[in-house]
């Protein structure tokens, strides 16, 4: 079974890209009913403790929807927030393992000062928190900081990057995206492609199901991503086979990284897979974000996209088309293209070795990377 499913998103269910509108309720049915019986899955899941952070840190701040974590090794010098996405895994995806760090990559080559946002999995008392209450919360940490930070947005803490970068532009120097969906109708692919086709009602189901919340053992069950192969995890952290056997710890810690899944409050849950997945409310200025309407024209500020060859969640072009979005110069847009699956893109080791050390020097102005395609 495990092969049969790529590594997915909280809003996803593979099967509806190739199933007829009967087959996909005959599917949704089959999976309620288990969800309904509280059929026990994976059970460990649920009851596993949080992913452990690899690299030295401290909690600086708490607030309702995050812990400010902040890893930095010097008081001083330009401040790099890391919002890490709120979907399906925890935040420690910035921070998986020893040489599998985008937090130890980016402190190895200057980036002294430098947090992440661990986004708290949703208790039933947050369960109708709003994308609102998340940028308020993004924008106390910002304020802590400063005032004023170099952002990178990982997955669907790219949308979110983006978002708070409109909605404040003044308190945002440089922007980097990774692997980031933000034009849903820029290609037909991808989450944006299932969830299009997705009921909006089977999304409501998942949340009356977690009585308000959509449950993350629930997401994988719902996805049967129970299991991972040791293929899939060679492949994301992109290491060949005589380099990590089957029985290798690191295949272990992996997969008990990715069997623990955060909650999502229900409002939030649905808002993002309504307005910004189903209407791509973002890319159109018509999504409401603390009072006002976002308007990516209001970036102006440099921006660089990495994406992954071979992603099976974002499609290349859901993310570059912000270039024609936001009011960046063209000559301050930089893209680049690793050879990687999404995963990849934040915790392979060739990734991180090669690109993610160019993209610091080009938040520090140090370096102008050209396009990198490869």
């Amino acid at each position: 079974m495990a092969d049969r499913w790529p590594p997915s998103s909280a809003f996803l269910w593979p099967a509806l890209a190739a199933a007829s509108a009967s087959e996909m309720a005959a599917l949704f049915a089959e999976q309620f009913a288990h969800l309904a019986a509280d059929t026990p899955i994976a059970p460990e899941a649920a009851e596993a403790a949080p992913p452990a952070w690899t690299s030295r840190n401290r909690v600086t701040l708490e607030l309702p929807t995050m812990r400010l974590r902040d890893f930095s090794t010097a008081p001083a010098g330009a401040t790099t927030l890391i919002c890490a996405p709120f979907a399906l895994h925890g935040s420690t995806i910035s921070d998986f393992a020893p040489g599998h760090s985008l937090v130890a990559t980016l402190l190895a080559v200057g980036r002294t000062r430098l947090l992440v946002t661990e986004w708290r999995s949703a208790t039933p008392e947050m369960r109708f928190l709003a994308i609102d209450n998340y940028l308020a919360d993004l924008n106390v940490a910002v304020d802590e900081l400063g005032g004023a930070v170099d952002l990178i947005g990982l997955c669907q803490g790219g949308w979110m990057a983006l978002m708070y970068a409109a909605r404040f532009p003044a308190k945002v120097r440089r922007i980097v995206l990774a692997g980031a969906p933000i034009d849903m109708r820029a290609a037909d692919a991808g989450i944006a492609s299932i969830a299009a086709n997705t009921p909006l009602n089977v999304f409501r189901e998942l949340v009356r199901l977690g009585d308000g919340r959509m449950l993350g053992r629930h997401a994988l069950a719902v996805w049967q991503q129970t299991f991972i192969s040791t293929y899939e995890v060679r492949k994301a952290l992109q290491l060949s086979a005589d380099v990590l056997p089957d029985d290798d710890p690191l295949i272990a810690q992996f997969r008990a990284w990715y069997a623990w899944a955060v909650d999502l409050p229900g409002t939030y849950y649905l808002q993002v897979a309504e307005q910004l997945f189903q209407d791509n409310a973002l890319a159109a200025g018509r999504f409401l974000a603390l009072g006002r309407h976002i308007d990516l024209a209001d970036i102006e500020v440099p921006l660089l996209m990495l994406a992954a060859r071979a992603d099976e969640l974002v499609a290349t072009a859901q993310m570059f088309a912000a270039e024609k979005l936001v009011a960046t110069p063209p000559a301050q847009i930089k893209k680049m293209v690793a050879p990687c699956n999404h995963l990849g893109l934040f915790m392979g080791a060739r990734t991180l070795a090669e690109r993610w050390p160019t993209i610091a020097r080009w938040m520090s102005g140090d370096a102008e990377p050209r396009a990198i395609s490869g």
